[in-house]
């Protein structure tokens, strides 16, 4: 699912800022002061992933007043497909 809606990227963010998280309190438990500048990034990563995992829905493509399609290059195909076997 997230490999279809594109969004492992976002992930890949979210987990960068999981790790700088992590970093952050190491250097905090050694007492270093410019771990602040980590912590920072850290937070803009969680940041930049949470938009990340937006994308899809502020330009997904309405199907109806019910359904949207998050994916409407896949989904146009099939759907293609589907109307060129029907007379």
């Amino acid at each position: 699912m997230i490999k279809i809606l594109k969004l492992q990227k976002a992930v890949l963010v979210i987990i960068l800022g999981v790790i700088g998280l992590i970093i952050y309190k190491i250097m905090e438990a050694n007492k270093i002061e410019s771990g602040i500048y980590v912590l920072k990034v850290s937070g803009g990563l969680f940041l930049v992933g949470a938009l990340w995992f937006l994308y899809p829905i502020f330009f997904a493509k309405k199907v109806n007043d019910k359904e949207v399609q998050l994916d409407p290059e896949k989904h146009d195909d099939a759907e293609g497909a589907v109307s060129s076997k029907q007379p």
